[in-house]
């Protein structure tokens, strides 16, 4: 099957790569999802990811703490996920680069936008960490700030749950899912795809946002296909 997408954002959250364990790493989930990427990538699609870093560390955890400080040590545990996904995906023989917002250039590479798309181009994958650099954004701010700048087709949201319902469906056993949504629905009802900063982004600069679950990571695949899967957001 042909891809449907030339370029994707995919954006994943730090609770993602905990597996069940709800903290830290879990290698398998790690190299699951690697593998899945690598299907992808092989494919000819170009691809840029986005780690959270909430199995780590969430900067409003920082109760009493100053904000900025919170939110840059949170930064920084993206950076720890960004690494792990390198080497999952390196150990599934892809070629890919992690580029952080703040300097730290032991590490990794900076934020320099024209090489990013260059490695892009040329086939890597390309993990954006350390978010926007900045206090008081989320690293879904920064899967649609990225993905504006590097002309990504569409932002796949890979989360613990397989789209976006009316009320929370762990809670609700009658919530309802969406299959479509447009952006003002879900700024107007609150409905916590991503936050309303990133939303607006999108809405702005048109790009659309495919709610899923990682739970199974060949929905990354499916996506990419074209395959039902999901809420889209457009």
């Amino acid at each position: 099957m042909k891809p449907m997408y030339k370029r994707v954002m995919i954006k994943i959250s730090g609770e993602a790569l905990a597996g069940g364990n709800g903290f830290g790493l879990d290698t398998k989930t790690v190299n699951t999802i690697s593998q899945t990427i690598k299907e992808c990538s092989d494919m000819g699609v170009e691809i840029a990811v986005v780690v959270g870093g909430g199995n780590f560390w969430r900067g409003r955890e920082g109760e009493g703490m100053d904000r900025s400080r919170a939110d840059y040590m949170g930064m920084l545990a993206t950076v720890i996920n960004s690494l792990a996904l390198l080497d999952g995906l390196e150990n599934a023989g892809v070629t890919a680069r992690v580029q952080t917002a703040i300097e730290m250039r032991q590490i990794a590479e900076p934020y320099i936008r024209l090489k990013a798309v260059r490695h892009l181009e040329k086939g890597r994958v390309v993990i954006f960490a350390c978010g926007t650099g900045n206090p008081f954004f989320s690293t879904d701010t920064t899967a649609a700030l990225r993905a504006a700048e590097i002309d990504a087709d569409i932002i796949l949201l890979a989360k613990n749950v397989d789209g976006v319902y009316n009320s929370d469906p762990h809670i609700n056993p009658k919530a309802k899912k969406y299959e479509n949504l447009s952006y003002i629905e879900v700024l107007n009802q609150g409905l916590g795809v991503m936050d309303s900063t990133a939303t607006s982004l999108c809405m702005d600069n048109k790009i659309p946002i495919l709610v899923f679950g990682i739970n199974d990571p060949q929905n990354i695949k499916r996506a990419i296909l074209g395959e039902k899967v999901g809420t889209l957001v457009s």
